[in-house]
């Protein structure tokens, strides 16, 4: 009498875990992906905010803004930001160039790393 064994071959079993490993590695890079696109979506949308209501400042304000450069931190959402405004002379006396730069401080601490810069001009109402 014979007895036939059933089920699968160590090579079987293999290369099933080999097909495993490959679609599991795959996925996991996907995700990752995902997340990191994420992150920066959104840190662009607040670093884009944040920028927008510094611009929104200046242009509310009583006068024009001296020729100057100045950074600030601010918290904005979950984070801290660091805000860099730079007033600059253009040819005609009354106008300004404004360039504000937006930089998120990572929670490992170090430098901030920037994320978005946004650039516009300002008239003096009163000339």
């Amino acid at each position: 009498m014979t007895r036939t064994q059933s089920g699968f071959t160590l090579i079987e079993v293999l290369v099933a875990l080999l097909v495993f490993g490959l679609i599991a590695t795959a996925a996991s890079e996907v995700g990752s992906q995902y997340i990191g696109s994420f992150e920066r979506i959104r840190d662009k949308t607040l670093a884009s905010w944040v920028a927008e209501n510094r611009m929104a400042e200046l242009r509310l304000a009583e006068r024009v803004p001296d020729i100057s450069k100045t950074t600030k931190e601010l918290d904005y959402g979950p984070y801290r930001w660091q805000v860099t405004t730079e007033v600059s002379a253009t040819e005609e006396a009354s106008i300004r160039r404004v360039d504000i730069n937006i930089a998120r401080f990572v929670e490992s601490g170090g430098d901030p790393r920037s994320t978005h810069s946004l650039s516009g001009f300002l008239r003096d109402q009163g000339q």
